[in-house]
């Protein structure tokens, strides 16, 4: 048999799925809007599952469901719903007192959890990623908004005392910044939204929220979680074409925060959009070209272990993905070796089977686009490396490694986003450093060395071009505590458990000059619980 026919034979009949991880359509005729559950009985997108079934045909996708494709009416309802909810700060939820919030957030939580099962299931099938990864997903979007939560206390605690300078007595405390477009990725099409949805939410601000193009019904179970959870008009959905209903919204300029994950030039062009754009804030993650640099004094295997997680975990679509290696040519012909023999071991097969690494890619196009890359380094001198790499069958492409890269071939500059990893030789450490600064991204770089003084070389030069340097490890976002950013095209704004309440906020303060008048009614205030803001509550 073909190494062509054994991927082949990884799509099976449904009747050969497990019963536990088999789907049956959904079919979305409703939305959420103004705290309504709205039906819907427009236009519909069908929803094809990268995991193809055989049938007299050959190999077809499988038909999971249907979802709405709203027009600019639906899109400028929601905002006029957002709106209202916030009601230039005077809304029930921008006032609502810290200590509320949270409360709301911990019930959302909790029937959250609920859907676990169908939301996980559901991630599988519409984007293909392995049940493992699927259930990481869920599990971690659960403890990202547990650990906000106690941010937001944390935060809220150290705000409830009183500054007195100069004679003046003042409180500051975190204030929302509005209305919020959240825009998420399809690759983590729950965890990676919600990084910014829940944030945005939690601070006080009102939502609109447009699902991912592929990930888009993985969000419809959770829909009525928010209804219940939440005040009416705090979470709005918006569905339909981005190009049809996202221009119109940014160029009523009511949008006060655009939180987007995707392209740069997508970004971009919403940004421009906004007719008042000092009064837009964006909290962006983009493009990213993370590279890793394996020196001649590294450890091969540990590189090899890291570099093959750090490129092909979810066949390498994610921004924080490796998607170039820089190898020293001394190093080279065996860290091509190691490599070649680790992708050969990996379990490939389809999203259920237990311990596969490698499963469909997600977009329908993309296998069409990595055989062009790969079709163009090796017209430009490269070759694939190891055996099988590239193959394809339906939406299941193989990994290439393709060496030697050099800066003619698209794989040098472009985002492949998917499971092609280029590798290009060098001499001297300035070559990978000169790559960077020559570079539009700049996220992160995974540097692999034993040497200190060579790792030193490296280190300084790189934490000025990229936001993160990992030393003998895979370019990675977590843990969620810390910060995750970017400079150039690759970001704007920073995300991580603190920062991102940062980010959805100002600090606003209140302040008096310090006399007997001021005091009283202060004092007044405080003891008599009228103000949610002006407080000295503590949250535990």
């Amino acid at each position: 048999m073909s190494f062509q026919d054994q991927i082949r034979s990884l799509f099976v009949e449904e009747s050969q799925i497990p019963e536990e991880f088999r789907i049956e359509e959904i079919h979305q005729r409703e939305y959420l809007c103004n705290g309504e559950m709205k039906k819907w009985d427009g236009e519909v997108t069908e929803v094809y599952s990268p995991v193809c079934i055989p049938g007299p045909d050959g190999l077809t996708r499988k038909l999971i469901g249907t979802y709405p494709v709203g027009t600019e009416k639906e899109a400028n309802e929601a905002l006029e719903a957002a709106m209202a909810a916030y009601d230039n700060g005077r809304g029930e939820w921008p006032t609502m007192s810290v200590e509320g919030r949270i409360k709301c957030m911990e019930k959302f939580v909790y029937k959250m959890a609920e859907q676990r099962d169908l939301v996980i299931k559901l991630i599988m099938w519409e984007i293909g990623k392995s049940y493992a990864d699927s259930s990481k997903e869920f599990d971690r979007t659960v403890d990202y908004i547990n650990m906000t939560i106690d941010a937001l206390k944390d935060t809220d605690r150290q705000s409830s005392r009183f500054e007195i300078a100069e004679g003046v007595v003042a409180q500051t405390r975190r204030a929302p910044l509005g209305v919020v477009l959240c825009m998420g990725p399809f690759n983590y099409p729950l965890n990676e939204t919600y990084t910014t949805l829940i944030p945005a939410i939690i601070m006080g601000n009102t939502i609109l929220f447009k699902p991912p193009k592929h990930g888009t019904l993985v969000h419809y179970p959770l829909l009525k979680a928010f209804q219940e959870s939440f005040p009416k008009g705090v979470v709005n959905t918006v569905y339909g074409r981005g190009a049809n209903v996202t221009p119109g919204l940014m160029a009523t300029g009511n949008i006060n925060v655009l939180a987007f994950i995707g392209s740069s030039k997508v970004a971009n062009d919403l940004k421009k959009r906004h007719p008042k754009i000092n009064r837009l804030r964006a909290v962006l993650s983009l493009d990213a070209k993370n590279a890793a640099i394996v020196t001649k004094t590294a450890n091969l295997p540990l590189a090899v272990s890291e570099c093959i997680l750090g490129s092909l975990s979810y066949n390498g679509q994610r921004c924080t993905a490796i998607k170039i290696i820089h190898v020293h040519k001394d190093v080279a012909d065996e860290f091509l070796k190691l490599l070649s023999e680790a992708v050969a071991k990996l379990n490939i097969g389809m999203p259920w089977v237990k311990g596969v690494n490698l499963t469909p890619v997600a977009e329908p196009g993309k296998p069409a686009y990595l055989k062009e890359c790969i079709d163009d380094a090796i017209a430009n001198g490269a070759r694939v490396v190891n055996e099988n790499g590239g193959t394809t069958v339906e939406s299941f492409v193989f990994p290439a490694v393709v060496y030697p890269i050099n800066e003619k071939m698209k794989l040098y500059r472009e985002e492949q986003f998917g499971p092609v990893i280029p590798v290009l030789p060098f001499d001297s450490i300035e070559e990978p450093i000169e790559y960077q600064i020559n570079s539009p991204h700049g996220m992160q770089v995974s540097i692999f060395s034993n040497d200190a003084s060579e790792t030193a070389a490296l280190i300084d030069p790189f934490v000025n071009l990229v936001s993160r340097v990992n030393i003998n490890s895979q370019c990675q976002r977590g843990p969620d505590v810390f910060p995750f950013t970017g400079r150039k095209d690759s970001a704007e704004g920073t995300l991580s458990v603190h920062d991102a309440l940062r980010s959805f906020s100002i600090r606003s303060l209140v302040a008096a000059k310090l006399n007997d008048t001021n005091k009283q009614l202060i004092n007044a205030i405080v003891k008599e619980h009228d103000s949610n803001f002006l407080s000295t509550d503590f949250i535990f």
